[in-house]
């Protein structure tokens, strides 16, 4: 009779939470298309070209639906079993409702790792969404007379890179003194070449240049070279010819390097931190989402589907605002990064286990 009600009631989760998460994107891309259709019309884009930007910003409404979709199966499954009596029945039976609602919480595990997975996807999608639409640049093979701040520190100017080509030419790197008494370094080449290892890292050679440091004591030493590796510059000729992109178009990887490259300019990367931390909280209240409305399903025997939408509703309501005020607080440097994109989760956590607890078992 167990295996029965697992089946039953993971068919009916399952059937629910795939039904709202494929359907509510939807919902997204009809408003955004509505919203932005002048736009669009404006910059001449052809109908085939904005249909297949939504279909790669699709993955990004699939993201965000996670944890509603969660919510709505979770109701829409316990709901009706209790308005008919299963529940009841169930617990005459021997089965506990924490026994029967288990199929949920793992179900709820395996949507989380796909919901972290779809994490790392969606920047790619969206940003080749973006670039579709033309919020943004097209990525480009090469790039000209530009500045870069590089993952170390340093400034680094070159007359253009090519990326098919690995290949960069004249080139100017330069890097203040540090902390530790390390000197001032100036490299200046005529070309540099990116060198791709069997490890899948890689570093820069430059050729037909001068390496100059400066000291602390005003000494200097001024080095000719004809070839000369430098591992310090990390960035590959793709990373150097990226535009600056939109935090829904960065991995968390991307996030992290570039707040930590922000701070050490001197700038405020609270709201880079909010994002990163919010790719992982986002994924996880599917889980939490399925504790709160778990119990929350059967604090009532009437009402039917009126009932659920109600719930649903409200609860879907009150975690988004809590989601944008506390983003909002982190984002404005009032409340720590980590703390704004998880006490919305932490808040349902603990009031899903008070009411598991009080649900009778």
């Amino acid at each position: 009779m167990t295996r029965i009600l697992d089946r039953l009631v993971a068919r009916s989760f399952l059937k629910l939470f795939l039904a709202f998460v494929l359907g509510a994107p939807l919902l997204f891309i009809l408003g955004d298309a509505t919203e932005n259709l002048d736009r669009y019309l404006d910059r001449g884009l052809p109908l085939g070209q904005v249909l297949l930007s939504y279909a790669f910003q699709y993955p990004q409404f699939v993201f965000w639906s996670f944890p509603i979709a969660a919510l709505l199966a979770t109701v829409f499954t316990l709901q009706p079993m209790t308005v008919h009596r299963e529940v009841m029945a169930s617990k005459a039976g021997g089965i506990s409702f924490h026994r029967l609602t288990l199929p949920l919480y793992v179900l709820g595990l395996v949507f989380t790792v796909v919901g972290l997975g779809i994490s790392e996807v969606v920047p790619r999608a969206t940003q080749i969404s973006a670039e579709l639409r033309e919020d943004r640049e097209r990525r480009q093979s090469w790039r000209g007379s530009f500045v870069y701040l590089t993952d170390a520190g340093e400034s680094l100017m070159a007359r253009r890179l090519d990326v098919p080509d690995r290949r960069m030419l004249g080139v100017v790197l330069f890097r203040e003194p540090g902390p530790n008494g390390d000197p001032a370094l100036h490299i200046i080449a005529e070309v540099g070449l990116w060198e791709e290892g069997p490890d899948g890292n890689g570093h820069w050679e430059f050729f037909d240049g001068q390496r100059r440091e400066l000291h602390a004591d005003g000494t200097e030493t001024l080095q000719q070279f004809e070839s000369l590796v430098y591992e310090d510059l990390a960035e590959d000729p793709s990373q150097l010819v990226q535009t600056v992109l939109d935090e829904d178009e960065m991995t968390r990887g991307e996030l992290s390097a570039l707040a930590e490259r922000v701070i050490r300019s001197g700038g405020d990367a609270d709201r880079l931190l909010v994002k990163r931390e919010q790719r992982i909280a986002i994924p996880i209240a599917t889980l939490i989402i399925i504790l709160f409305g778990a119990p929350l399903a059967t604090s009532s025997k009437r009402g039917g589907a009126a009932f659920g939408i109600g719930v649903s509703l409200g609860t879907t309501i009150l975690y988004l605002m809590l989601f944008r005020v506390f983003g909002s607080a982190g984002y404005a440097g009032a409340l720590d990064p980590f703390l704004a994109a998880w006490i919305p989760n932490l808040i349902f956590f603990v009031a899903g286990l008070i009411l598991t607890l009080r649900v009778r078992t």
